[in-house]
């Protein structure tokens, strides 16, 4: 059954039309159908002052949800259950905290890139290695995990040959990247349609077949069966001894290393900031108001339909198509259950999926072209590059980048990890000590640039020795406090969450230590623009931010 039909494909034509057509309508519109614009590296980049707040917030959802989600959340959500959804639910009160008091500080001080932020608050050398590292990271562990496990859903729904399909998804992210932030920012909102759209059908239908197969019918005889059915996947906080706790280590997703995850990922982010730095700050926080409730909507998307395949895998519906090299492969959930779509839903499920992510390669590829030309290209290689050549160094750097991503993806292993999983403790290697330099450098006025240079390097190197740390000394004391469990190698590891946060809070002693030795021998650390009038949100804001919180407060209540 891995075959579209001719409807099938009808659909994802129209879909395909429809994002292309509009895509190129805007950068005509934009360029004054002769080119005029093209030379404006700021409006290339950032689309400045012309994204809405429904197209900021679309476009850091579709930035946002891609493959990862998709394929690897619901292989997640097939694997361990509804916990896995804290990612998406606590970034929605993320999304609130950069708002209110990330993003004015951005805004106030002109910061358009993230390493241009660093060079602004510390010094050239700190903003240098952390845009080379952005580089390495965006590259080799999101852009080619994005395209890589794209390419393997689209394969085995398609019948495609995997190759062809990661070739596709990169030009077809090409085309719609070299039009700027603006083209995508809109046509994102065209991407976001397809993919809620899509994934809503995709999970009534799952949860409708869940209650077909018991005798009954709806979704919502499918979700109680579901609840009945896997009681153990509707849990929110593991305990010690449940075999996912290594992933999601019990309250530390609520109060320790998930906030690091989250608030960096949203709040010291090219790849998402990026969409609001062009806005005004009411325009902004409105659109990450609006990102925050779609956030809310996402488990329903992709992690529900991976419940539901387990479900149904348990009574031996799917059979060898969840199997790889002999083993379930949980990553296959979410391809096999749009297999088993009728025809036309089908295609929609897959304009979808490809719609997220398209959606997802285009962001990433944008703010690697950013980094590149704005904090590497005119500050070491062509100071006095006119804005015409940067814009063209841009577009450059996304056809590089796209090229590395297809030639390294098929050698990351990533499938045989868990594709979400892979990404986010990957990821989290040097997450800790961004994070301590950015809340430290927004924040604290005394942190200075060799403290800044330490969090830099020393949190990378630490986040590594307590990768290792496992294979060199015994840290069964840690199991009683909660923060080691056995592996099935036999030997104590350390929860790569709470791996971050010991690794987030010796940065933050050792850089205030680090500051406050400079400062008594009388460095001065470069400031900021910073007064407390800009934190205050609008009413409206404020009012969406509270809906939020007890809609989560109620969630977390609940499943428990």
């Amino acid at each position: 059954m891995n075959q579209l039909a001719t409807l099938d494909y009808i659909v994802f034509f129209v879909y395909f039309l429809i994002v292309s057509g509009y895509g190129i309508w805007i950068y005509r519109r934009k360029t004054g159908h002769d080119g005029t614009a093209e030379g404006d590296s700021k409006d290339y980049f950032l689309a400045e002052g012309s994204l809405t707040w429904w197209a900021i917030g679309s476009s850091l959802i579709a930035s946002n949800i891609s493959a990862e989600q998709f394929v690897g959340m619901s292989g997640s959500g097939f694997k361990m259950g509804l916990a896995i959804a804290t990612y998406e639910w606590m970034a929605a009160l993320t999304l609130i905290i950069v708002a209110v008091f990330f993003i004015p500080v951005y805004l106030k001080n002109h910061i358009f890139t993230m390493p241009q932020f660093l060079h602004q608050r510390y010094n050239g050398t700190v903003a240098m290695i952390m845009a080379i590292f952005w580089l390495m990271l965006y590259v080799v562990v999101n852009l080619t995990s994005i395209l890589y496990l794209g390419a393997i859903a689209i394969s085995s729904i398609a019948g495609l040959n995997l190759t062809f399909c990661m070739y596709a998804l990169a030009v077809f992210a090409v085309i719609i990247t070299l039009g700027g932030m603006k083209v995508i920012g809109f046509t994102d909102v065209i991407q976001v349609f397809f993919l809620i759209l899509g994934g809503l059908a995709t999970t009534y239908l799952a949860l409708d077949m869940v209650a077909d197969h018991y005798g009954q019918s709806g979704v919502i005889s499918g979700f109680k069966l579901m609840q009945d059915q896997a009681a153990d996947h509707f849990q929110m906080i593991f305990k010690q001894d449940n075999p996912n706790f290594i992933d999601l280590p019990g309250l530390t997703v609520l109060l320790g290393g998930m906030w690091i995850v989250n608030l960096n990922y949203w709040g010291c982010n090219q790849y998402i900031t990026q969409r609001a730095l062009g806005a005004d700050l009411p325009t902004a926080r409105s659109g990450l108001l609006f990102a925050a409730f779609l956030k809310l909507l996402m488990p329903i998307i992709v992690v529900l339909p991976g419940i539901a395949a387990y479900v149904l895998f348990k009574q031996d519906i799917f059979g060898p198509e969840m199997m790889q090299d002999g083993e379930v492969n949980p990553d296959r959930a979410y391809p096999v259950l749009l297999n088993i779509l009728p025809v036309g839903l089908k295609g929609l499920s897959f304009a979808a999926l490809t719609a997220a992510v398209v959606a997802s390669l285009a962001g990433k590829a944008n703010s690697i072209a950013t980094i590149f030309t704005l904090d590497i290209y005119k500050k070491v290689l062509n100071e006095g590059a006119s804005e015409k050549k940067l814009v063209a160094v841009g577009k450059i750097a996304v056809v590089v980048a796209m090229i590395l991503g297809v030639l390294i993806a098929p050698h990351l292993g990533i499938d045989k990890k868990g594709g979400f999983q892979y990404i986010q403790e990957y990821t989290g290697f040097v997450s800790p000590g961004i994070f301590a330099m950015f809340i430290l450098g927004f924040f604290w006025k005394k942190t200075t640039s060799n403290a800044a240079l330490f969090a830099t390097i020393g949190g990378f190197l630490l986040s590594i020795m307590f990768k290792f740390l496992p294979g060199l000394v015994d840290l069964s004391f840690l199991a009683p406090l909660g923060f080691a469990v056995k592996s099935q190698a036999g030997v104590y590891e350390i929860p790569f969450l709470d791996r971050m946060g010991f690794v987030f809070v010796i940065c933050i002693i050792v850089m205030v230590i680090i500051s406050l030795l400079e400062t008594s021998r009388g460095v001065v650390a470069k400031g900021l623009e910073v007064d407390a009038s800009m934190f205050k949100p609008q009413r409206s804001f404020t009012i969406g931010a509270m809906v939020i919180a007890v809609i989560l407060t109620a969630l977390y209540t609940i499943y428990w």
